[in-house]
């Protein structure tokens, strides 16, 4: 093929080496990079030696890896990432395999080690240059197969674990090989590792040297209902005193012995003062708004902590508990930390109170580019414009759980930031239904990227503050007409609005749904134009057993997205949408229907290229997998090229993909805790029968 295309005169040929590999390092989107590398083999060279990163979804067993040739080799790939290899979630470099017939064929310890070595060997060899490393670890003896090969050369590691952590297991085993193996390691992730909490100090304890090291430490722990001590939290800083990263999930409520106080946060500053990120939070909420209790997090505190950092550049203290009066914290927090960019708070009450003319609490922080504040409970229209005034570079901003915010003040903070703002995350504010938030949003149409919002289909309550006008801004600055819902399925009257603008930037749009409520009625209520919308993901959550059974013939919605014409990518998550998995008691819908209520229609987004699906579950039996509806009406999805499944199904379900014509990629991923052991007991799939799907799927003739 090269032959016939140099005879043809093809220019690109015709170029040096050097500028034809820097050329081709301009393409970033991996398919993009495939088709060029299918055009010749001089351009098949160049996109393996300049490839940056990769993510391997096959099996590592399988012999089209095995035998690959010698010259098969990415010398330049950094970043790799194993942690979604095929069975996901079996180890496939481990001593004592979860599924002996997927991990090896024989059951000799003896010869699956050997074959684990040399696995580990090819894909030291294939990735010569890896710095960072992705990988699903089930127990330490992966690492230990790996790290050998790459020790002088891991920098950033990240583990990945949903299952449930080994029974018998020393505490801090986990990360033994990784800490004592590779003293090049400055970056560690443990945002979807499931381990405890009582793992991380004594594994940094053993190796003090390597913990001194790290700069970056993501402690997120996949599945965590608790969080971090004082003690802990201070061991773990004292270890680590380099840090520029820090992100742990910690005990804040002052109930709890050893909780994390004004005292912890002080510790943590002195211990280690080059942080720069710092994303704390609390990992359980509380009963009710009117039950939340007081955090231990005082003003002063917080103004003495904001001073022991003045490189802080991103930090988030996300509380469930209150702390009062903050507007002087945040006023600290602009002076001491001038570089303070992105900002996100829970639970702050009183951080901008904008009773005068001038700028006070975090509206003083004019360097914001993100602003994301929570559950806090007397923000007010007033404190939204003064924000809009004050933080003029804000390019993403988002309230969750602000009660007293309406459309008024919406619609005065983005007219200020019209020039910047990028970004916008509105949910669970009482005020706010959808037809007005989409109606206050009227000024940045033509500019706004990315949105998300929830769906309330109904007018609200306007307490008696906002009825007699007392929420702080002029209700005749609003400039909004009147915008009210005849019913759940009627368009929405709008007054005052050029209904002719259109969402043109909008790449990117989140949907937050309770559960049984309809998607019919987004379109009418301001989201009729999209040209550029090119992913959308929906989150449904409730107890779909209290919701009243759907009329006959009534279904979610999901055909009314056909009217996106370049919409290619989708996540449709009911994994909080708890129903019945069994049989369910006489006038409720079990799980089967509840799929098939929400999913009838999909086969009519012809342009969905993309689809990552979570099913609803049944916490009883800690169940998430498709049911016969669900899998009948994905398989008329024709253009669909991806399918994840967040979750498992019967394996004689899986024939039903194969008839998809397009269908290239597909994996169930069970990416949550705890996930199941054994998969036969539920579904009854098997590793090796999902191997053999595999198999039949990559067999497929595709057409493009």
């Amino acid at each position: 093929m090269a032959e016939a295309a140099a005879a043809a005169g093809s220019p690109i040929l015709d170029l040096p080496e050097p500028l034809l590999l820097h050329i081709l390092g301009f393409l970033t989107d991996a398919r993009s990079r495939h088709r060029a590398a299918l055009a010749c083999h001089r351009l098949l060279a160049a996109e393996r030696t300049t490839r940056p990163a990769l993510s391997l979804r096959g099996n590592p067993r399988s012999a089209d890896f095995l035998l690959l040739p010698p010259a098969f080799c990415f010398p330049a790939l950094e970043h790799l990432d194993l942690s979604l290899v095929s069975p996901w979630g079996h180890p496939f470099l481990s001593a004592a395999p979860a599924d002996a017939a997927a991990a090896a064929p024989s059951h000799n310890p003896e010869e699956v080690a050997e074959q684990n070595a040399f696995i580990a060997a090819r894909l030291a060899h294939c990735f010569p240059a890896v710095s960072s490393l992705a990988v699903y670890c089930r127990d330490p003896s992966t690492l230990e197969s790996l790290t050998q090969h790459w020790q002088g050369s891991l920098r950033s590691v990240k583990l990945v674990r949903w299952h449930q952590r080994p029974p018998g297991l020393a505490s801090g085993a986990d990360l033994e090989q990784l800490l004592a193996t590779c003293p090049a390691l400055r970056a560690l992730d443990l945002s979807e590792f499931y381990c405890w909490t009582e793992d991380i100090e004594p594994a940094l304890a053993a190796h003090p040297t390597a913990a001194a090291a790290l700069t970056e430490l993501d402690l997120g722990l996949a599945g965590a209902t608790d969080g971090f001590h004082s003690s802990e939290l201070g061991a773990i800083a004292g270890r680590c005193p380099n840090l520029r990263k820090l992100v742990a999930p910690c005990v804040f409520n002052p109930r709890y012995v050893d909780f994390v106080g004004d005292d912890a946060l002080l510790s943590l500053a002195a211990s280690c003062p080059k942080l720069t990120v710092l994303r704390l939070r609390e990992p359980f909420e509380a009963a009710s708004t009117s039950q939340r209790e007081d955090a231990a997090i005082t003003v002063a505190g917080l103004v003495a902590f904001f001073a022991a950092l003045p490189g802080l550049e991103d930090f988030t203290l996300d509380l469930r508990h209150n702390v009062l009066e903050a507007a002087p914290a945040m006023e600290a927090l602009a002076h001491r930390c001038p570089r303070i960019k992105f900002l996100t708070l829970g639970c702050f009450q009183s951080l901008c109170k904008a009773s005068w003319l001038h700028l006070d609490g975090v509206a003083v922080c004019g360097a914001l580019e993100s602003l994301c504040m929570k559950n806090c409970q007397d923000l007010t229209d007033a404190s939204l414009a003064a924000i809009g005034r004050g933080c003029g570079k804000l390019s993403k901003f988002a309230i969750h759980g602000c009660d007293l915010v309406t459309s008024v003040g919406i619609r005065r903070l983005v007219t200020a930031l019209r020039p910047t703002i990028k970004e916008i995350s509105i949910l669970h504010c009482r005020l706010l239904d959808t037809a007005a938030c989409l109606t206050a949003l009227s000024p940045i149409r033509d500019r706004i990227e990315s949105l998300e919002i929830n769906c309330v289909w109904k007018e609200v309550e306007q307490p008696d503050s906002v009825a007699n006008g007392t929420t702080g801004c002029d209700p005749d600055d609003d400039e909004l007409g009147e915008v009210s819902y005849e019913s759940a399925s009627k368009k929405c009257r709008y007054m005052e609005l050029d209904d002719l603008v259109s969402w043109e930037m909008l790449r990117s749009l989140s949907l937050w749904f309770p559960a049984g409520e309809l998607l019919s009625p987004l379109i009418s209520a301001g989201l009729d134009s999209c040209p550029a919308l090119e992913e959308i993901s929906i989150k449904v959550e409730g107890d779909c057993r209290t919701c009243p059974r759907p009329a006959p013939r009534s279904f979610f919605g999901l055909s009314d997205l056909a009217g996106f014409p370049v919409l290619s990518k989708m996540k449709l998550d009911l994994s909080e949408a708890v129903g019945y998995a069994l049989t369910a008691p006489a006038g409720q819908m079990d799980l089967s229907l509840w799929e098939r209520f929400y999913l009838q229609g999909i086969d009519s987004l012809h342009t969905l290229y993309e689809l990552d699906y979570w099913p609803p579950q049944d916490k009883e039996v800690n169940q998430r997998s498709l049911t016969l509806p669900a899998v009948g009406l994905l398989q008329r999805c024709i253009g669909l090229r991806k399918l994840f499944v967040h979750g498992t199904t019967h394996e004689h379900f899986l024939t039903f993909f194969l008839t998809m014509p397009n269908l290239r990629d597909m994996q169930l991923r069970e990416d949550y805790y705890p996930a199941p052991e054994h998969d036969m007991m539920i579904t009854e799939m098997r590793a090796e029968s999902w191997l053999r799907f595999e198999m039949q799927l990559n067999i497929r003739t595709i057409d493009d």
